[in-house]
């Protein structure tokens, strides 16, 4: 049993010494940081500060006063009443706070509002109404492309995306041929809409609404 015991008494030693260290070396920079009028650890708060940024969005000129802090996604909910975003991951993982901003989809929860100066801003609620719908909302209603719907807005903010981008020739990962029009395949909208996670599994029926409306 001595090994062991040998062991765990230099281990001990190296730990003991480590720490030493660790405080001798940080006492300096302390010291220096007092001196200097730099804040420590016991130092109070500055505080959040805001800004007054204006942007559109869905066609209207809207002026906030928001925290630096405060992500595009928050502002749209919270401060615009513009529920139809959701907040799914909160990580960028899962797709469903997907909005338009100057036509390239984005995820709002990962862009702060301070970023979008300016910028023309497009939610679900900007691309139709219950009694004039946008193609792609009336497609996913047709075939059934959601079963709770809490990452419906997403996707469909995605799939309209999806279309402008393989019309305008931007490639995928899939996309074999870089120098011609790109072919619309349900491999393209697979890989296009594979950032958009539909939790209810309704993939099946999402892809068929694409090619719905890609076709009219």
């Amino acid at each position: 049993m001595s090994p062991p015991i040998e062991y765990e008494l230099r281990r001990r030693t190296f730990l003991a010494g480590a720490a030493t260290l660790t405080a001798s070396t940080a006492l300096p920079w302390t010291a220096n940081a007092k001196e200097s009028g730099m804040q420590t650890a016991n130092a109070e708060p500055v505080g959040p500060e805001t800004s007054r940024i204006s942007l559109r969005v869905n066609g209207e000129s809207r002026t906030l006063e928001l925290d630096n802090r405060t992500s595009l996604l928050d502002a749209l909910r919270e401060h615009m009443g513009l529920t139809g975003t959701k907040k799914g991951c909160d990580h960028g993982q899962c797709g469903a706070c997907t909005v338009s901003v100057n036509g390239q989809r984005i995820n709002s929860c990962l862009s702060l509002a301070v970023m979008h100066e300016g910028d023309e801003v497009t939610t679900i609620e900007g691309l139709g109404t219950p009694d004039d719908l946008h193609p792609m909302q009336a497609a996913f209603a047709e075939h059934d492309g959601f079963q709770c719907g809490y990452c419906t807005p997403g996707q469909i903010c995605s799939a309209t995306a999806v279309l402008e981008e393989i019309k305008a020739g931007v490639p995928s990962y899939v996309t074999g041929d870089l120098t011609g029009p790109i072919e619309m395949s349900d491999a393209e909208i697979r890989e296009r809409m594979s950032g958009n996670i539909c939790r209810c599994g309704a993939y099946s029926n999402i892809l068929a609404a694409i090619n719905d409306v890609a076709e009219s």
